[in-house]
């Protein structure tokens, strides 16, 4: 099995830092605005935002939920799939929402987010953020507005995205299988 590292240690941190200020140019103070992320893996990349956030802008809270999609998504009958917890304490109603994923691969992740999302409410705008997308593999026409890295893969490999919080360092691997 080969592997070749794609992200780690400064160059994820800045990676992270870089999507984060470009959230601060369109969404400033974030009083209108929400990030939610996709369980399981979205979640870590949501909140790791969130804390730099709140950094940066010097503000002791920015709304931040974790939505599960497992009975939104179209293949939740054939194979088997473990719910994960929703929690979003805060009205999405007529508020700018980030949806946040680890990995954009065929894109049916997203599609099931968005539906997903609608049982709280109508956003006035949602944003796809992504920490790697995977291009020329989409099976339902989404694209992420914000990227920390794009790479070209073929489906025979694996994107893996280690957290220091759940996998004790930053990581993001590309795996041939």
């Amino acid at each position: 099995m080969k592997t070749r590292i794609l992200l780690e240690d400064k160059q994820f941190e800045i990676t992270i830092l870089r999507l984060c200020h470009q959230l601060i140019e369109v969404h400033g103070d974030f009083k209108g605005s929400a990030i939610i992320g996709l369980q399981p893996r979205g979640v870590l990349l949501a909140k790791r935002i969130q804390k730099v956030l709140q950094q940066i802008l010097k503000v002791k809270k920015i709304n931040c939920g974790e939505l599960d999609t497992t009975f939104f998504r179209d293949d939740f009958r054939k194979k088997e799939l473990i719910p994960n917890s929703t929690n979003i304490d805060f009205i999405i109603e007529e508020k700018n929402v980030i949806l946040v994923d680890d990995v954009l691969f065929t894109g049916r992740t997203i599609r099931a987010g968005l539906d997903a999302m609608l049982a709280f409410g109508r956003p006035n705008d949602v944003e796809l953020l992504v920490l790697v997308d995977r291009r020329f593999s989409r099976h339902v026409p989404i694209q992420a507005k914000y990227v920390g890295i794009t790479i070209d893969s073929i489906e025979q490999q694996n994107v893996k995205v280690d957290w220091k919080e759940t996998d004790g360092k930053d990581k993001v691997t590309l795996i041939d299988k």
